[in-house]
């Protein structure tokens, strides 16, 4: 049975008035939780030891340099990412925290980031669970995007968790490819593989069915770039097949930007 208080229609008890206020009021608490939950996330870093990657010693078979790992550039774009998110963040509460179509992805994002701010200090000690963590950081990140809205505000609603999501498509998967190869269950070559191709898969059906946000595509692009570039003149397959994605999620973007409304 729905809520009245998210649904709009008033409670028994309370004018109409009372209603749409503590629908508001609710929607502007979830604004603040976001706010707090992006200062938890982008201050991590700067609390904590920082992330470097995995230490190779986390691991059964050590992992010091897999094929499934993008050069150490394109890690880079997370001042991007936090820097946008804290836009995104700051103007949902002061100009549209009772928003209705901002407040749809709300719970998603929350649930997205206040995971992420403690998963470096997790995955500085426990990479097994850190992958786990980051699966959960990334379908929050995807609802959130889901129901992100776009229109007048693309560039400080939708974008921001796009670039989000994108990125942590890839790192999902190769987080998957450390503990693949780490582990024993495939040689390293084998698990950047098969990550490459589920990370290409997944990217291309978000990015399929959603073609408004091509900048989640684009993220995935510069992801797959960075590995290619980490490969090349070492592990050419894996270099080859990262290059085939590239084109492949380039032709989807570039037709999302073509076919989406504007």
């Amino acid at each position: 049975m729905s809520d009245p208080q998210t649904t709009g229609r008033p409670i028994p008890g309370r004018s109409e008035t009372e209603t749409l206020s503590a629908s508001g009021g609710t929607r502007r608490m979830k604004a603040i939780l976001v706010l707090a939950a992006t200062l938890g996330f982008v201050l991590a870093p700067a609390l904590t030891s920082g992330f470097g990657g995995f230490d190779p010693d986390l691991f059964p078979i050590r992992q010091d340099r897999p094929p499934v790992q993008p050069a150490g550039y394109a890690f880079g774009i997370w001042g991007l990412i936090y820097a946008w998110l804290l836009v995104h963040a700051g103007f949902g509460l002061l100009r549209r925290a009772e928003d209705r179509g901002w407040d749809a992805g709300r719970w998603w994002l929350i649930v997205s980031l206040a995971v992420g701010a403690s998963w470096i200090s997790v995955a500085n000690a426990n990479a097994p669970m850190a992958t786990v963590l980051i699966w959960v950081m990334l379908l929050g990140a995807l609802g959130a995007l889901w129901l992100s809205p776009a229109g007048r505000d693309r560039w400080l609603a939708q974008a921001p968790v796009a670039i989000y999501a994108g990125w942590l498509t890839a790192a999902s998967w190769v987080a998957v490819g450390f503990m693949l190869g780490g582990y024993g269950v495939l040689p390293e070559a084998w698990a950047a593989t098969l990550c490459l191709v589920a990370a290409f898969g997944m990217a291309a059906a978000v990015q399929t069915a959603l073609p408004r946000a091509p900048e989640y595509g684009a993220t995935v692009i510069w992801a797959l770039v960075a590995v290619a570039v980490a490969n090349a003149g070492a592990t050419w397959p894996v270099a080859g097949l990262a290059v085939l994605g590239v084109l492949g999620m380039a032709a989807l973007v570039v037709r999302s930007v073509r076919t989406a409304p504007a």
